[in-house]
């Protein structure tokens, strides 16, 4: 077989997977923190299109059909379904036993380098269905910006990003990729919200999800624009379910089974992508695949957040959720994973975490650095620094395998290419400096 895996678009899933219905309980409802009672579906209106708010509720349905007209936009737009990929390369490098087996998605081979746009051409093609004009935004690294600019541009919608002032000074040229697409793009905290002012003026300038999160609040309900977020909630979950749905039959096709399968995680998206629908797997064939969530141990939401209520951006205007947070106060440090610069989780993962069905495990800054290298000279492909988070992981667990002299059969999403994240390679101890 092939080292690339390959479907055809007559394969491309059909349907959204609903992790909602199967989970061992209900997600705790979201808070208005006013009045201490559960968020109701019209009071978040003001905030999201209304079919998003309903598959965010969805509590029922399995299986969520895609629109025939998203499906088209999936496949002629965003080249679905993307390869899977044996590590050959990567597994020779390592000297690992023909026992211990590496396969990769390749979701860098979208538009805009990551799997971000997923959602974000479902999200534009909801709204843009119930009469949406703009969205507002944040993003960390820059692949939710662009994603959402390039799915606007799709769609015919204004699309405002404010982007993590370290990350909008690390990485330029996301923001010139937004740009291109016709979003409007600012460093967050900013000089243009109330709640950016008040963060600069407390000297909090280098910035952080939360404080871009609030500043698309304020930007959309005092200008008529809806909120979009690209992690954490579950209809944005939802979505990247093709992810792992398309990998389940890919699998099939090399006649394996995956022993563990891995995503970086920040608020969840990518890794609840190529996660969930394992987990389906688990719970209706008792397949006992390891799911494992790696984040930066420089925030630890997972392994060191405590689960409970908290507000989704810093200045407390989002409805409370369950899950686990470092705090909505917590200064993540500029690390240059972005896109894993968040102090809180997705609910659904953070049930799935309480409930021992999702692992977490941290890498070191010192470990993910020499993982983007041994990546690029092994494969050929250079990761985003996100995206390098899984391959430590990854590493490090076939290596622990070839010792214990144990089969492993390891997957991982491939959640970004680092082609506009070179200055992270570039700096001193960077992977792209000479020994």
């Amino acid at each position: 077989m092939s080292r690339a895996i390959y479907l055809d678009e007559n394969e491309f899933p059909k349907s959204f997977y609903n992790v909602l219905p199967d989970l061992p309980e209900k997600i705790p409802p979201y808070v208005d923190p006013k009045t201490k009672e559960p968020a109701s579906l019209e009071a978040m209106a003001a905030l999201f299109p209304i079919e998003l708010l309903k598959q965010e509720m969805n509590y029922d349905d399995r299986s969520i059909p895609i629109p025939a007209e998203l499906r088209e936009v999936y496949i002629e737009r965003l080249l679905r379904p993307r390869p899977l990929v044996r590590a050959t390369n990567l597994e020779k490098h390592l000297g690992l036993p023909p026992d211990v087996k590496i396969f990769y998605k390749r979701e860098d081979l979208s538009p805009t380098g990551s799997h971000k746009p997923n959602t974000a051409v479902a999200q534009a093609y909801y709204g843009m269905k119930e009469g949406v004009k703009g969205y507002a935004t944040e993003t960390g690294a820059g692949q939710w910006g662009s994603s959402l600019a390039y799915a606007g541009m799709l769609f015919g919608m204004d699309v405002e990003v404010f982007m993590v002032r370290c990350s909008y000074e690390q990485k330029p040229y996301r923001k010139v990729m937004m740009n291109m697409f016709g979003a409007d793009v600012k460093p967050s905290p900013s000089d243009t919200t109330q709640v950016g002012r008040k963060f600069l003026a407390e000297g909090r300038s280098s910035g952080s999800l939360g404080i871009a999160i609030a500043e698309a609040i304020e930007r959309a309900v005092t200008t008529g624009k809806k909120y979009s977020l690209g992690s954490v909630l579950n209809h944005v979950c939802l979505h990247q379910t093709i992810i792992g749905q398309e990998c389940i039959e890919q699998m099939k096709m090399a006649d394996e089974t995956p022993t563990h399968v891995f995503g970086c995680f920040g608020g969840g998206s990518n890794f609840a992508g190529i996660a969930f629908p394992f987990y389906e797997l688990n719970r209706n064939k008792k397949a006992g695949i390891r799911l494992i969530a790696v984040e930066p141990d420089t925030v630890p939401s997972l392994t060191k957040g405590k689960y409970e209520y908290d507000h989704g951006d810093s200045a407390g205007l989002t409805p409370l959720i369950k899950m686990h947070t470092l705090g909505k106060d917590f200064m993540p440090p500029p690390i240059y994973a972005g896109g894993l610069r968040y102090h809180g989780a997705a609910p659904s993962v953070s049930l799935m975490v309480k409930h021992k069905l999702v692992e977490a495990q941290t890498v070191s800054q010192a470990d993910v650095n020499p993982m983007a290298e041994l990546f690029a000279k092994s494969e050929g492909i250079i990761p985003a620094p996100e995206t390098t988070h899984a391959i430590a992981a990854v590493v490090r667990t076939a290596l622990e395998a070839k010792r214990k002299g144990a089969a492993a059969t390891l997957l991982f999403n491939f959640s970004g290419h680092g082609l506009l994240d070179m200055a992270a390679y570039e700096k001193p101890g960077g992977a792209g400096q000479k020994k």
